[in-house]
């Protein structure tokens, strides 16, 4: 895929900066998965770098659609993080949702300029709950309109709790085939989190494209 990707593109560094962690045990989770569908989760806060890592997700199923048929679900993914004490069971942290918020540190830093224009969450206070999902329901719209724009089947989800440990749920729960994030480096704290133990690849920005 990311070959196909880097072909169309006329760039020949892709797939070394963008393969942030392999996933080594995908091959052997993945080998009775049916070869003609796959789930791409992407972490999505509406910041430049990770629009740019949905963009990038989007592309690469658009493309291996028209290439081989293959049915890809893109599933864009949002933790509210440190999200206690308030009505919703701690127990079930992940739900499908149809928009999502932003966070001030979620996969990678916001732009300076972005946070004037799209509010940050803190930690939600008691009678917050209301503004949660009404940031969520303007910033899962941006990413529905760029899947739209892509004709892509695209999926949205709320998570609560620690970002890299609700990824790891959600990449397991969905048994997902690789994990975008708006990241360019090995060595940002998210990545250093998730790769140790994540099944599936972890794919990153390239910096020519930040």
């Amino acid at each position: 895929m990311l070959t196909r990707l880097q072909n169309t593109i006329g760039r020949n560094d892709l797939i070394e900066q963008m393969i942030l962690a392999p996933g080594f045990r995908a091959s052997v989770d993945k080998i009775d998965k049916p070869a003609h569908s796959a789930k791409f989760i992407v972490g999505y806060n509406s910041s430049c770098k990770s629009h740019t890592a949905l963009d990038i997700a989007l592309c690469i199923a658009h493309q291996t659609r028209l290439a081989s048929n293959m049915q890809i679900t893109v599933q864009a993914v949002f933790v509210v993080e440190d999200y206690q004490n308030n009505t919703r069971n701690t127990q079930n942290t992940y739900s499908p949702f149809t928009y999502q918020p932003p966070s001030e540190h979620l996969y990678c830093d916001l732009p300076h300029a972005l946070k004037s224009i799209t509010p940050v969450l803190d930690k939600p206070g008691p009678h917050s709950n209301s503004t949660i999902f009404e940031q969520a329901d303007t910033i899962l719209w941006q990413a529905r309109s760029l899947a739209e724009e892509w004709q892509s089947n695209f999926q949205a989800y709320l998570g609560f709790g620690c970002v890299a440990t609700e990824l790891k749920k959600i990449v397991a729960l969905e048994d997902a085939d690789v994990l975008f994030l708006g990241c360019t480096s090995t060595n940002h704290p998210i990545i250093q989190s998730l790769s140790p133990d994540l099944n599936c690849a972890i794919l990153g920005i390239p910096n020519s494209v930040e």
